[in-house]
């Protein structure tokens, strides 16, 4: 996976910070994205983050992208 790719989040997912959901559960499962970062160093220093794959939703009527870090396992590489 690398940056650019476009992925669907393939696991039962709830998230809390969907622009249209704000402040309540919402599943994920079956969106379509672009991966926009994936973190692996911090100033220069390599880091190990639990999600880092960050990953940019567009959501119908918001004002930006939506993001996400989600881990590997959730996503799926679309062709």
């Amino acid at each position: 996976m690398k940056v650019g790719d476009r992925i669907r989040v393939n696991a039962p997912l709830t998230l809390f910070n969907h622009p249209k959901h704000r402040n309540q559960p919402f599943n994920v499962e079956g969106m379509e994205g672009v991966v926009s970062e994936i973190l692996t160093d911090y100033e220069g220093r390599p880091i190990s983050p639990n999600y880092q794959i960050v990953a940019s939703f567009e959501v119908e009527g918001a004002k930006r992208p939506f993001k996400a870090h989600l881990h590997e396992d959730e996503l799926e590489v679309i062709s």
